[in-house]
């Protein structure tokens, strides 16, 4: 089969969609299809064989963030060429309701054509203002994908219709059998932190408050952060008791990404809200590392009410520190949360999430009225 997938959100900045876009694409490679990705990126260097760069992308207040998106004339002119050029039995797109190249993709394509929606945020002022172009370019979606239940609801209340709930995959063998960094484990516990340090929704402030509140009783306790964001501010956030203990490796690959989860004593997520999923849960389960996070719903789901890691009321900072201190104190506790987060995340693994993926788009291309003939395998895509 033949699948071209678009991302709306820069690869040039790393996060959930991006990820889940490619570690897509790697499993529907695994598995002998063809796969083409159209992306926007300022830098081909470092980017997978199979992403396609379009360019450029401007940083746009989006859910909650500032997302990088790209749009106009010339984006439009480079969507209409590499779809011009690949003969897709199915086209994906994710988030087509973000003004990128998902929704020129939609409005230039025909069918099929599948959506996978994953923001939650469940007053979109964005998706309420463009409901009238919207809803009418979304009919022409074959086939729809909520990565969770939240994301579900959002669109079914924003734009109509109805998807079917596939939730965000992890390479669980990638996670679990990654090396430690070198000089961890080490004594006195470290908490890790993976994310865009400087957006407030990711909740920095409130762990750095709870680390605070450690550090009397556990003076060697270290803060492992990984991810972008302004150092200098960062510092100046933990202050000068609290600074020297943090070990910041800012953005990294995926390899050192997974190397960060499994030195970890305990995985913090202190995130505010915003959130549809929590892939980085999903990956720091399939790493061993015990979880930490905040009470948010989709959080609370990811990690089974509780069951498969230790919650607590978002944005409560005593609350965190109290949780933080009760898991790095007690071994047999973490040695249990990683066990059963282990266990709950191989419902998330992409071997078995991908054949789910692959009947949505069987379905697709069975409903489109053209009904299209999967080419062989070997026949090559166009890329760069």
């Amino acid at each position: 089969m033949r699948i071209g997938i678009v991302c709306p959100y820069s690869f040039d900045v790393p996060g959930g969609v991006q990820g889940h876009v490619v570690d897509l694409a790697k499993a529907l490679l695994a598995r002998g299809h063809i796969v083409s990705v159209l992306a926007p990126a300022d830098d081909e260097s470092g980017l997978p064989d199979f992403v396609h760069p379009a360019g450029r992308a401007l940083g746009i207040p989006y859910n909650g963030s500032v997302a990088r998106l790209q749009f106009g004339p010339l984006s439009y002119a480079r969507v209409r060429r590499w779809l011009r050029d690949n003969a897709f039995d199915v086209l994906h797109l994710h988030e087509p309701a973000a003004p990128s190249l998902s929704l020129l993709a939609l409005k230039i394509a025909d069918g099929p054509i599948v959506a996978t929606f994953h923001t939650s945020t469940p007053r979109s002022r964005t998706l309420s203002a463009f409901q009238p172009v919207l809803r009418p370019l979304l009919e022409k979606v074959t086939a729809r994908i909520a990565v969770s239940v939240l994301a579900r609801r959002v669109q079914v209340e924003h734009l109509g219709g109805d998807a079917v709930e596939i939730p965000n995959g992890v390479n669980t063998e990638f996670f679990a059998r990654a090396e430690p960094l070198e000089g961890y484990p080490r004594t006195g516990g470290t908490v890790g932190f993976i994310g865009r340090f400087t957006e407030p929704r990711k909740g920095m402030p409130i762990l750095l408050d709870a680390m605070r509140r450690l550090l009397p009783e556990r003076p060697e306790v270290r803060l492992l952060v990984v991810g972008g964001g302004e150092t200098e501010s960062l510092l100046r956030q933990a202050g000068p008791e609290l600074a020297g203990r943090i070990d910041l490796l800012g953005q990294v690959d995926d390899e050192t990404k997974a190397r960060a989860l499994r030195s970890v004593d305990v995985y913090c997520a202190p995130n505010t809200g915003g959130e549809s999923f929590g892939m980085i849960l999903t990956e720091a389960m399939a790493a061993q590392a015990p979880v930490v996070a905040s009470d948010l719903d989709s959080f609370r789901r990811v990690l089974d009410d509780g069951r498969a890691g230790v919650l607590f009321p978002t944005g409560d900072a005593e609350g965190l520190a109290d949780r933080l201190g009760a898991v790095l104190d007690d071994a047999e506790r973490r040695t249990a949360l990683s066990a059963a987060g282990r266990e709950r995340v191989a419902m998330f693994d992409w071997g078995g999430l991908v054949v789910q993926v692959l009947r949505v788009y069987e379905t697709a291309i069975a409903a489109d009225p053209r009904r299209v003939v999967a080419l062989p395998a070997d026949q090559p895509v166009t890329g760069r």
